[in-house]
C-alpha cells in the first residue's frame, strides 16, 4: 500500500521552501561581495553568516519534525538527502564569502562574476522547485537546467584557474584566489547533487 500525502505533511514542504529561500538570500549577498570594498565585504560576510545560521535553524526544524513523524511524504532517506543537500549548498556559499574576507582578497578576476551568477541562478531554481515537491510534477526542467549550469560552472572554474596560474606571479595570491574559486565550484557541485536528489524522488513517485 502506498501512503498519500496528508494535510499536515505540508509543513515539510514549507520548511524546505524556507530553507531554499535562504540560498537565494545567500547568493544575493555573495553577488554583492564581488564589487564591494574590503570594509563592505566584512559587513556582507557577517550578514551571510547570519543567513547561514538561519538556514541551519530551518534544517534543524525539518530534521526534528522528520524524526518525530512516522509516515513521511517520501522515503525517509530521501528526506534527509534534501535537507542535507540544501545545507551543503548554503555552507559552500558561506565558505566562499568567508574566504574572501579571511584571505583579504582584493579585486577578483572578472570571470568570477560568471561563476557566482551560475550559483545565483541555481539558488533561484531550487527555491522555485521546492514547493513543487508536493506533487513531484513539473520538476524535470529544474534538474536538467541545474545540470547544465553545473557544467557551465565547471568550465568557468577551469578557465579561471588556468588564467590564474598563467597571469598571477604571486604564489600566495594564487593560493588565496584558488581557495575562493574552489569553494564556488563546490557550491555548484552541491546544487547538482541536490537536483539529483530531487530527480530520484520524482522518479520514485512517478
Amino acid at each position: 500500500m502506498r501512503f498519500r500525502l496528508t494535510p499536515q505533511d505540508g509543513a515539510f514542504f514549507e520548511l524546505l521552501t524556507t530553507s531554499a529561500g535562504h540560498l537565494v538570500e545567500g547568493a544575493d549577498l555573495l553577488t554583492r561581495m564581488l564589487s564591494a570594498d574590503r570594509t563592505q565585504r566584512v559587513r556582507l560576510a557577517e550578514r551571510l553568516h547570519e543567513v547561514e545560521q538561519a538556514a541551519d535553524e530551518s534544517a534543524r526544524a525539518f530534521l526534528s519534525r522528520l524524526n518525530k513523524t512516522f509516515v513521511t511524504p517520501f522515503d525517509r532517506d530521501d528526506m534527509y538527502s534534501l535537507a542535507s543537500g540544501i545545507d551543503d549548498c548554503m555552507d559552500a556559499i558561506d565558505e566562499a564569502g568567508d574566504l574572501m574576507v579571511l584571505y583579504k582578497v582584493g579585486v577578483l578576476p572578472t570571470g568570477v562574476g560568471e561563476l557566482v551568477g551560475v550559483l545565483h541562478r541555481c539558488a533561484e531554481l531550487t527555491a522555485q522547485a521546492m514547493p513543487r515537491l508536493r506533487s513531484t510534477t513539473d520538476l524535470h526542467e529544474y534538474w536538467v537546467e541545474v545540470d547544465r549550469l553545473e557544467h557551465l560552472a565547471d568550465r568557468a572554474y577551469r578557465r579561471l584557474v588556468a588564467e590564474l596560474f598563467d597571469e598571477e606571479a604571486d604564489p600566495i595570491k594564487v593560493i588565496k584566489l584558488k581557495g575562493v574559486l574552489d569553494a564556488l565550484e563546490e557550491a555548484a557541485d552541491c546544487f547538482e547533487r541536490l537536483a539529483n536528489s530531487v530527480e530520484t524522488i520524482a522518479l520514485k513517485e512517478s
